[in-house]
């Protein structure tokens, strides 16, 4: 049985923790079996990837990885997919940043009832408002470029405007008060003050909507015609069978062990930033 410690947590038995122990490293191995499936994959010939029953000891193919540079242009579509996150992450981070703060802090009739229909739009599956919105791009000529990917970022995510607004009423009124005190203004309050002190929020956005915008597969699908301005998303799917390079797994998961490399990075390195900001953006009503 558990027993309760001086300072009032929880002091586990060894079988408790061994218990633990045996379940966490269970569950790490399911969820890491089809990473270390594709990391092998990866390494294997073309023969050896369909052989049954499959190859576990064999002579990695480091080629593979220097082969898929080659054989398709993945530094223009690793290019277009910077340009595309980069403008993504910031249309997001400033439109959802400055409506919460007018949702947290300014006082105006029917902000609630305003909030509250702002929140009922993630009830609303994409799939439904598809159609319009690619019709309003076709006839403005952004057909085939990065603006509908970009543009539709600066007005705003109801998700991340609710965790900006719940980190923000979570912060002290006192320095708005001295702030205006000292003559500044709502933009600068919230440039000045509110902005800095949201890295944790920050953090935690950029890291969803990084993943977010660089994994997207049906927009730029959908909006980019021309094959030199795909992204690494839609890049993927040559390798599972186009007729320039046709199905070659082994190239396929070399090219995804190298598109999955960014957003792997960048939650390391936002990952303190990140959990600190799960738990902040929630305490407050």
């Amino acid at each position: 049985m558990a027993a309760e410690d001086r300072s009032g947590g929880v002091r586990l038995s060894r079988r408790e923790i061994a218990v633990r122990v045996i379940v966490l490293s269970l569950g790490a191995v399911v969820v890491l079996m089809p990473v270390f499936w594709t990391v092998l994959t990866s390494l294997k010939t073309a023969e050896q990837t369909l052989a049954i029953p499959p190859v576990w000891f064999f002579d990695p193919q480091w080629s593979n990885y220097a082969e898929v540079l080659r054989i398709v242009p993945f530094q223009n579509y690793a290019l277009n997919t910077a340009t595309v996150v980069a403008g993504v992450v910031l249309g997001t981070l400033l439109s959802c940043s400055f409506s919460a703060y007018g949702f947290a802090r300014l006082r105006a009739p029917g902000r609630n009832t305003i909030f509250g229909v702002l929140m009922a739009t993630m009830m609303l599956p994409s799939t439904v408002t598809l159609v319009p919105t690619y019709i309003v791009f076709n006839k403005i000529g952004w057909l085939n470029t990065f603006l509908p990917l970009i543009v539709p970022a600066f007005f705003g995510s109801a998700f991340f405007i609710f965790m900006f607004r719940q980190f923000y009423l979570s912060l002290p009124k006192e320095l708005e008060e001295a702030a205006r005190i000292d003559g500044a203004g709502y933009f600068r309050i919230w440039w000045s003050i509110f902005l800095p002190l949201s890295m944790p929020v920050i953090a935690t956005v950029t890291v969803f909507t990084f993943v977010g915008a660089y994994n997207d597969f049906f927009g730029p699908l959908i909006y980019l015609t021309d094959e030199s301005k795909w992204t690494i998303s839609v890049a993927l799917s040559s390798f599972g069978g186009s007729p320039k390079i046709g199905p070659q797994l082994h190239m396929l998961t070399a090219a995804t062990m190298i598109a999955a490399a960014p957003s792997i990075i960048v939650f390391l390195l936002a990952q303190r930033y990140y959990v600190n900001g799960i738990s902040v953006s929630g305490i407050n009503k």
